[in-house]
């Protein structure tokens, strides 16, 4: 069961909807921590779970997860997701989707991005591709037109960050989701998070962010493999 608390009214309208939950290679929380962070974005909602599907073994002990996941505006923005973890129940899963949809509505958005990493065996260089996948054909073509590559293939999305853009679709509300290369998914992939940034900046037309610090972590993982 997931409880929602309202914590402030942001006077905000027609925003521009960013929604992503930790995934492989954790892109969509490295991504939305990165935009609350450099935004200083505000908390005005917090959806919250009773009943979380794993414990965190601290190493002879364990501790319960406080499993939450907020919301947070900025100028003409509203970023939901990031943190740790996503429901794996279904019904929880569609009561996430269905909140965020509710609160578009609200504050009459006309479009919701998500993200996350895309699993892929080719040998990826410092520049991993992202791709795209929108909830119309029309959205595709100018997808197309602004040089933007097209995932490859027929694939299935699970979870939030593909469960969102079916919810958007059938609210009438635009939706597109970016996908980033990566090769080992249990590693945090700051490349990907990166490329994803870059490819948001372009579509919204703003800037997001100074990416130096996630480069820094990227080296910073690459150098423990060399070692």
């Amino acid at each position: 069961m997931v409880e929602f608390y309202q914590i402030t009214e942001p006077e905000i309208e027609k925003p521009i909807i960013i929604a992503a939950m930790q995934d492989m290679g954790n892109v969509g929380s490295i991504v939305v921590n990165f935009i609350n962070n450099s935004l200083k974005s505000k908390k005005f909602r917090i959806a919250k779970t009773q009943y979380p599907t794993y414990v965190l073994d601290m190493g002879g002990h364990i501790e319960l997860p406080q499993e939450n996941w907020e919301y947070n505006y900025s100028e003409g923005l509203i970023i939901f997701g990031g943190g740790v973890g996503q429901p794996q129940d279904n019904q929880e899963l569609y009561s996430l989707c269905q909140d965020v949809l509710d609160i578009s509505k609200k504050y009459s958005a006309k479009f919701i991005y998500t993200f996350g990493g895309f699993h892929t065996n080719r040998v990826l260089d410092h520049n991993p591709k992202t791709f795209v996948t929108t909830t119309s054909i029309e959205l595709t073509k100018q997808m197309e037109d602004l040089g933007i590559s097209l995932t490859p293939q027929r694939s299935i999305i699970t979870g939030f960050n593909g469960l969102i853009l079916a919810f958007a679709k059938q609210n009438g509300i635009q939706g597109i989701g970016i996908y980033g290369e990566l090769n080992q998914p249990e590693i945090p992939q700051y490349r990907a998070a990166i490329s994803i940034i870059k490819t948001l900046e372009k579509l919204t037309y703003r800037k997001l962010g100074d990416t130096s610090h996630l480069e820094s972590k990227a080296l910073e993982i690459e150098k423990s493999f060399e070692n």
